[in-house]
């Protein structure tokens, strides 16, 4: 029995009938690499195996009475793989187009808290003879970095599945506690609390002051703050129905247009973000007149916290620098945005964040939420910010499921009331490959969108081309240029 973090239980009391928050997957796989021929079965028997890796798998929550406290995590004395496994096959021709209304359905319903928040999708009738694994689990189980762990330990680095010995203590599920050892668990728990919240305001106190003198340097343009973007279309309450698409990039060009042009990988795929969120607004007639802004959320992970499961994540807000035509400025703009980003977020720390989520009260926040959605407040004021988007590092060597070559994973995050378009990006094998989750009846035309993060691959990669030829133009040229 293991109490959820205040952090990982913020998921659970955001998450409304339209605000699901669960983090989802859609691998491909070759299955012409696999021994013996491709079976459910032993897709099934996979897993069964790698149980012992996989702890949120056999954990379901435990509400505490009268909402006291967080809830709990138990080992399920229910468990039951067959209800989290599922078979399915797409309608012909097995396109990617099926594929992702597939993947939106699976994402546009929620999960059973009766039972461990997980569901893993096989699917069969791609074209090519290849299957894809669709997966979610909720976001109070796992972050991005948790979630990719959790994913490389259902594959392997050969063809042929490695088998884990059996569990030295065999799993044992929890006993169930009454009602009255809840409670007294709860107040023993809240009682430490008063002492917490000291150390917490004197540890916001000192970071306000950190952030004021900081923010005062002359050399400092602090990032935006909450409510800081300007209102847009994907600004808007949200339905349960989704929409997801998919993209690609080689991450030797994104590597290239970073080495060329300057920032970083991450700061190269903002800049892509923006290029394809200018040209979608533009095609529906938006030009805001202030440049949007991203969350992206930043693993806070230690290196002793590698290999655990729940949520180590902060979140900073970067300006996408929309307003600028020029990809080239329009990149270096974002780069200092997120350097200057990153340093405020080390000033404030991680433990702020987590500190204050520990004192939320269950009842009291899951009502603000619903209260929130219901009430459609977005349409009144600004966004919080204008988009998520996320870049989770993977694996650059190829990986296995059940001796099926992986040759894709498209991760795919939240979204929720007021934020309707999510953008996940995780490398793996030399690609980057994109996730784009929205709400059907707000981002409409998603799978353009993805398009338009070609064009702007596309854009940048001819600028590094110029900046190439400039660079190698003889200086007598380069004097009679400026003449």
């Amino acid at each position: 029995m293991q109490r959820l973090s205040g952090l990982d239980a913020t998921f659970l009391y955001m998450e409304t009938a339209s605000n699901l928050m669960h983090v989802a997957s859609t691998a491909i796989i070759d299955l012409s690499t696999v021994p013996g021929g491709f079976s459910f079965d032993k897709v099934r028997a996979l897993v069964e195996n790698r149980l012992p890796l996989l702890p949120p798998f056999r954990r379901r929550l435990l509400e505490i009475p009268f909402q006291l406290h967080h809830p709990l995590w138990i080992e399920d004395p229910d468990f039951d793989l067959d209800y989290h496994l599922r078979h399915a096959a797409l309608p012909s021709p097995g396109a990617e187009q099926q594929l992702s209304e597939f993947a939106a359905d699976v994402v546009g319903r929620p999960l059973d808290r009766s039972r461990p928040l997980w569901e893993m999708h096989v699917v069969e009738g791609l074209e090519g003879g290849l299957i894809a694994i669709v997966t979610k689990m909720h976001h109070a189980a796992i972050d991005g970095v948790s979630g990719a762990e959790l994913t490389v330990n259902l594959l392997d680095l050969t063809p042929e599945p490695a088998v884990i010995p059996p569990e030295d203590p065999p799993w044992q599920p929890d006993r169930i506690p009454t009602d009255l050892e809840l409670v007294a668990y709860a107040l023993r728990s809240l009682s430490r609390q008063p002492i917490a919240a000291v150390k917490a305001i004197r540890r916001t106190i000192e970071t306000g002051v950190t952030l004021r003198r900081r923010n005062q340097r002359p050399d400092v343009v602090p990032p935006p703050g909450l409510f800081a973007a300007p209102k847009t279309s994907l600004n808007q309450p949200i339905t349960p129905h989704r929409k997801v698409a998919f993209a690609q990039t080689s991450l030797e060009d994104v590597k290239h247009i970073k080495n060329t042009l300057g920032g970083t990988v991450n700061d190269v795929v903002l800049a892509v973000c923006s290029g394809a969120l200018r040209r979608y607004l533009a095609a529906h007639d938006e030009h805001p007149e202030e440049s949007l802004v991203a969350m992206v959320p930043i693993s806070v992970r230690s290196e002793d916290q590698k290999g655990s499961m729940g949520n180590q994540v902060s979140g900073m807000l970067v300006s996408l620098a929309s307003t600028i035509d020029d990809p080239v400025e329009r990149l270096h703009a974002i780069t200092e945005a997120a350097r200057q980003s990153k340093d405020q977020d080390r000033a404030i720390g991680a433990d702020v964040l987590t500190n204050w989520a520990e004192f939320m009260a269950p009842a009291v926040a899951a009502i603000a939420a619903r209260l929130v959605s219901s009430t459609a407040v977005q349409d009144r004021m600004r966004p919080l910010f204008n988009v998520t988007i996320s870049n989770v590092p993977g694996p650059p060597f190829p990986l296995y499921s059940g001796g099926g070559l992986l040759q894709a994973l498209y991760p795919m995050g939240p979204i929720s009331d007021g934020v309707a378009l999510n953008i996940t990006v995780m490398s793996y094998l030399g690609t980057l490959f994109f996730g784009l989750v929205g709400c059907r009846e707000v981002v409409t035309d998603i799978d353009r969108l993805a398009g338009w993060i070609h064009e702007s691959v596309d854009e940048l990669m001819k600028a590094t081309s110029t900046a190439a030829a400039q660079r190698s133009r003889p200086r007598g040229d380069k004097a009679r240029q400026r003449a």
